[in-house]
């Protein structure tokens, strides 16, 4: 690669300063992966469930509980992760729900995430045969994902009520996709155990009154020494509505024979993941081969994917096309699976592999002795005018930018201080997680505001997002003072846990709400603490990174 495609690269870079995470985010449809561990194979015992989202939306609020006379109606809402509306606004009201006389405390962001009793829930966007698809303005469908979810967190307390709740609202009101007309895979989980829900539409023309549900879909519970992973793919295979630990709709199999899909004569199974989704995509198989290789590599023969040599990731004769029978629906994984794990895998970008996009030949510069070597720009993270630059292939990574969480569901602890909602904003690969508590009262607003038209120095994904732009200047040498950063923040709240925990289970047994508004305000401060640390970053890498530093006038 000559001088010429270096300067163009470090212009592009700057150019695109403050937009990088944008072009990313846009770029990929399908871009949730979830990860979840049953409380048998957690080394602590909780149970975890994780998001990662690249969406724009990251206002982080507490809703708090509220109460409803007899008879009042609940808004079904279209636009409910719109960043361009107001904090509290839905957008358009599509119909109306039977209210509830009280609904709970649950964490909203773009998707609702955890309520006041542990109840959480992951979201996936899935792929789903295009005759399932219809067009929202032309049909009766009213129920979206994120809706349901709403609606999961303000009624139920346990994880199997919430699947039983969601499956009813989407058979009764119609499941309507609010991404880009696909289908949804929802985690579903409480301190004691974890469901897989998934639904699929039912195409056009379905009516509220034809007397057939509105959707598609099913449910299987982890077992509790198990693990598994959502790679924006169905997962669910055999279904058993006899057994305790799977749940469906009455349509799951016999609209597949009603539309020549499947012959309940013929000698192949019924397999849910096979009738309902399209022919599988490589970003879908890449995650699952990472995840299943890495915590069961003994169970089957995986391709062999792992390189350092960069030409690899250009050579088709290594790059295999497999079945998604190698992938299980779950498995008991090698290796106990804890919280830092699942962050782990969150900020995956494929190193070591033939998808790694930080290991392309075009990043190789000769250095002073002559020997090839990587340039300082090189990143795993090419925006799309420096993969059209240098000929990068696009790799769906892990972390993707946007906003997630991973939550730690425990049951030896009450309510407000068992669950652990971990929270990053931008790129999680860059930033750090902070810790919520489930009974936090209100959120730091550093952490509530989010325009991504307008900067905000008071907002924190602007501020991670613009140590992270920063980090284009020269990104292999910045990567150095960044990770140092990041985790020896993660590092030191890792360690001081164990006292908030006894600290706040001491003040709960003398005054629930004492124990509350401790836990609000040592989640208020650490996100201040999280902030501040990378405010001064920036400056260190503007300083040490500065153009006027890279020769530009030689």
């Amino acid at each position: 690669m000559n001088v010429f495609k270096l300067i163009g690269v470090f212009i592009f870079s700057f150019l695109l300063l403050s937009f990088n995470h944008g072009l990313r985010a846009q770029e990929g449809k399908l871009q949730c992966t979830v990860i979840v561990a049953g409380k048998d194979a957690t080394p602590n015992g909780s149970v975890i469930v994780s998001h990662s989202d690249g969406g724009k939306d990251c206002r982080l609020r507490v809703i708090p509980r509220k109460t409803f006379p007899d008879g009042a109606k609940a808004p079904v809402y279209w636009g409910i992760q719109r960043v361009d509306l107001p904090l509290d606004d839905h957008g358009e009201v599509i119909g109306h729900i039977p209210q509830v006389k009280e609904t709970y405390s649950y964490i909203h962001s773009a998707l609702p995430h955890i309520n006041e009793y542990q109840l959480s829930i992951g979201e996936s966007t899935m792929s789903q045969r295009e005759e399932l698809k219809f067009e929202r303005e032309e049909n009766e469908q009213i129920m979206t994902v994120e809706q349901a979810e709403i609606f999961a967190l303000q009624r139920c307390k346990t994880a199997r009520d919430a699947v039983k709740l969601i499956g009813s609202l989407m058979e009764e009101y119609g499941f309507l996709p609010s991404c880009i007309g696909e289908s949804e895979a929802l985690a579903i989980a409480d301190p004691e155990e974890v469901w897989i829900f998934e639904v699929m539409g039912v195409g056009p023309g379905w009516k509220r009154n034809s007397g057939k549900p509105g959707a598609l879909w099913a449910a299987k519970r982890v077992p509790d020494d198990h693990a598994a992973m959502i790679p924006n793919w169905s997962t669910i295979k055999r279904i058993d509505t006899t057994k305790a630990g799977c749940m469906a709709s009455p349509n799951y199999k016999s609209f597949a024979i009603e539309k020549g899909w499947y012959d309940p004569d013929g000698d192949v199974p019924f397999i849910w993941q096979d009738v309902y989704s399209p022919i599988p995509r490589e970003w879908a198989t890449g995650r699952f081969w990472l995840f299943y290789s890495k915590y069961a590599p003994d169970r089957v023969k995986y391709p062999k994917r792992r390189t350092t040599n960069p030409f690899e990731t250009q050579n088709p004769y290594i790059q295999y096309v497999e079945d998604l029978d190698l992938y299980p629906f779950s498995v008991k994984p090698n290796q106990k699976i804890d919280v830092k794990d699942v962050m782990d895998f969150q900020r995956s970008v494929f190193k070591g592999t033939i998808y790694d996009m930080a290991n392309d030949p075009d990043w190789y510069v000769p250095n002073k002795k002559g020997e090839m070597v990587k340039s300082p720009l090189t990143t795993p993270f090419p925006t799309t005018a420096m993969r059209k630059l240098l000929d990068i292939n696009n790799r769906r990574n892990v972390a993707r930018g946007g906003f997630g969480m991973v939550t730690e569901l425990r049951s030896k602890y009450p309510d407000p201080i068992g669950g652990i909602y971990w929270v990053y904003e931008d790129n999680e690969y860059v930033g750090p997680y902070v810790p919520i508590y489930a009974g936090v009262t209100k959120i730091n607003p550093l952490y509530k505001n989010y325009n991504p038209e307008k900067y905000n120095e008071n907002s924190a994904r602007w501020v991670y997002d613009f140590v992270d732009n920063l980090m284009y200047l020269k990104w292999q040498d910045a990567w150095k003072d960044v990770k140092p950063v990041r985790d020896s923040l993660e590092k030191a709240t890792f360690e001081e846990l164990k006292e908030v925990d006894q600290k706040a289970l001491e003040l709960y047994r003398e005054d629930h709400e004492k124990a509350r508004e401790y836990l609000t305000e040592y989640t208020w401060n650490k996100m201040d603490e999280m902030v501040e640390a990378y405010r001064k970053l920036r400056y260190e890498l503007l300083m040490k990174y500065t153009n006027n530093k890279q020769g530009i006038n030689f």
